[in-house]
């Protein structure tokens, strides 16, 4: 269902690995209560359990594993249709060419480029002509800070893969979404000292003086969601990070 040229979540199914908490989770209660149908995958049974309960009857959950192609497939093998398909999960390890193992320097190309490259093929004949793939990279892959090249890398070949699956899979509309530093889940995990070191930094060089929030995020990825014309787009919601 469309309404000019913005598509309802009412008697969709949305799917999203990395539902559990963060991003991922904030998305799955915006389009819960937007009428969707939400299907939660993660590593932590516990953490999907506690999630479904929080959304309620509209959320089911799942094992799955972005370094496992297996559990990939089996997350996706249930479902019959699917309108929506979000990849937020990812574990990484950040540095410099010469303090990375080659294995930490290869860690965000294994889950977050190839994770959700094998999830989109698994999703893929599922999903609805008229649906749509967000895919999550990262401003740094438009701008880089010094020490950090291989994520950077990373986050730019996910928007190249964005371009590129927009066309193989037209009509299936693919688009990208770049946050930038995002005071939420992720970082809230992290030390307080290199927590507020880098929010700090990150509110110096960026355009909007301060990092974003993870509700922002969830509703551009949202917005990406809904809108039938965007395609092949790039999204950066980073406060204008990539502007200076």
């Amino acid at each position: 269902m469309t309404i000019e040229g913005r598509a309802t979540f009412e008697g969709r199914t949305v799917a999203i690995i990395g539902g559990g908490s963060g991003i991922g989770f904030r998305v799955a209660e915006l389009a819960a209560a937007a009428g969707a149908e939400v299907v939660l995958g993660g590593r932590s049974a516990e953490r999907l359990q506690k999630a479904v309960e929080t959304i309620g009857p509209k959320a089911r959950g799942a094992s799955a594993d972005l370094e496992d192609r297996a559990s990939i497939r089996a997350f996706f093998e249930p479902l019959a249709t699917l309108d929506h398909l979000f990849v937020p999960a990812a574990t990484y390890t950040v540095g410099s060419l010469a303090d990375l193992s080659d294995e930490d320097a290869e860690s965000p190309f294994r889950t977050k480029f190839w994770g959700q490259y094998h999830a989109i093929k698994a999703a893929a004949p599922k999903l609805a002509s008229d649906g749509s793939i967000v895919l999550m990279a990262g401003a740094a892959g438009a701008r880089p800070l010094k020490g950090a090249a291989a994520y950077a890398a990373c986050n730019s070949a996910i928007e190249g893969l964005g371009r590129a699956l927009a066309l193989e899979l037209a009509p299936v509309r693919v688009n990208t979404v770049s946050p930038g530093t995002i005071d939420g889940h992720l970082w809230r995990s992290r030390p307080e000292a290199i927590r507020e070191t880098a929010f700090a930094h990150y509110s110096r060089i960026a355009a909007a003086g301060r990092p974003g929030t993870e509700d922002e995020i969830a509703d551009a990825v949202l917005f990406l969601m809904r809108n039938s014309f965007m395609t092949g787009t790039t999204l950066y919601a980073d406060g204008g990070y990539t502007l200076r």
